[in-house]
């Protein structure tokens, strides 16, 4: 291959990388504004499920967080839920099944806590997601 072909080729993919850059900040320009965190014990609904977190607590490497949840069935409702503890993503603690731990959600509105294994989490900085289709909240924890 001759280069003059070659050059060509280069100025031809620098330009394309241009333009999806372009593109990206076009994007990133029309982005909604972040929502603001939602406060400790205020209400928020969140799809058609209402979702308060009522308080936090945080011993031996565990992070428990009370809720008050309801306004749909629902049977697998941990799935909805993540943390963001030092910057890792912490799932649910299924494994605990002891009185008061959530299962599944009612129409009516009931009192339940999630657990998370935060052992592992560096820093102190806590933040709960809750998501449920196209709509999300979240509550800054610590």
């Amino acid at each position: 291959m001759k280069t003059r072909t070659l050059l060509l080729l280069a100025l031809a993919c620098g330009v394309a990388i241009m333009l999806a850059g372009a593109v990206f900040l076009v994007q990133l320009v029309g982005q909604d504004e972040v929502e603001p965190a939602v406060a400790i014990g205020d209400e928020v609904v969140v799809g058609d499920m209402r979702v308060t977190v009522q308080q936090v607590t945080e011993s031996a490497g565990a992070l428990d967080v009370t809720l008050r949840v309801g306004g749909v069935a629902d049977d697998d409702p941990l799935r909805e839920f993540r943390l963001i503890a030092s910057g890792r993503a912490v799932e649910p603690d299924l494994a605990v099944a002891d009185e008061g731990a959530c299962g599944s959600f009612t129409v009516a509105d009931q009192t339940c806590r999630l657990r998370f294994d935060v052992s592992g989490a560096d820093g102190t900085s806590r933040v709960l997601f809750y998501e449920r289709g196209d709509e999300r909240a979240r509550w800054v924890l610590s």
